[in-house]
């Protein structure tokens, strides 16, 4: 499980950013923040420690009045959306309910991220889009119609059924997926922008989780 400190972010797009000996970058843009801290997770009190942040705002008929009651006693306004972060207890000590987090405050260029997020949502489809089969890969020996079926699915006696994980057609993407080792390749703080390298999930202006990498040292440049 990731445990590193992250930022609600929206991905905006893809574009392409120049580097100073003139190589080309392809990069996705993603609107990390500002964030909020609105609460924290306590061992003591809650069994794990872990902070909560919040992303965007949100309209005040759109609130619930105890949610409406608990932020205005935290002083901060409504977030869109909330997520919670697993963190060291030493860590979600360092911050304030009501602390605003800005990309800048979080990441830094040539570092690694995780990206999560939910991807394109495909509707119900057939083996050779959702598993990659290849098909029945003939048009001879009779057979009519059946180019891009999956085939024989089960065995001729033993065991006797179908064995659980078979590829079969069906409702393909809309589910949350994560990109591991992302590098940062610029950051804009004005405008709390991140582009990163390569391709994040889902469409533009989805929401996406951008946390330091689970896999890499915060400290790896390159």
């Amino acid at each position: 499980m990731n445990t590193n400190l992250g930022l609600i972010g929206k991905k905006l797009g893809n574009t392409q950013i120049f580097t100073e000996d003139g190589s080309v970058l392809r990069v996705t843009a993603i609107q990390t923040g500002p964030c909020v801290v609105v609460g924290k997770r306590t061992q003591d009190k809650d069994g794990y420690s872990a902070l909560r942040i919040g992303f965007g705002t949100r309209g005040a008929k759109h609130v619930r009045r105890p949610q409406s009651a608990e932020y205005e006693k935290l002083g901060v306004e409504a977030p869109a959306i909330v997520r919670e972060l697993r963190l060291p207890a030493e860590q979600v000590a360092t911050y304030t309910v009501g602390q605003t987090l800005a990309a800048s405050d979080i990441f830094t260029e040539g570092h690694f991220v995780d990206v999560a997020g939910k991807s394109k949502g495909r509707g119900f489809t057939g083996v050779m889009r959702r598993h990659n089969f290849s098909g029945a890969g003939t048009v001879g020996h009779g057979t009519h119609e059946y180019k891009r079926h999956g085939g024989s699915i089960g065995q001729n006696m033993t065991p006797g059924r179908t064995f659980k994980g078979m590829g079969m057609p069906g409702q393909h993407g809309a589910k949350r997926v994560s990109v591991q080792n992302l590098r940062i390749a610029k950051i804009l703080p004005e405008e709390n922008i991140v582009l990163v390298e390569g391709g994040v999930p889902g469409a533009p202006q989805g929401l996406v989780l951008v946390r330091h990498a689970v896999k890499k040292p915060a400290k790896t440049e390159n």
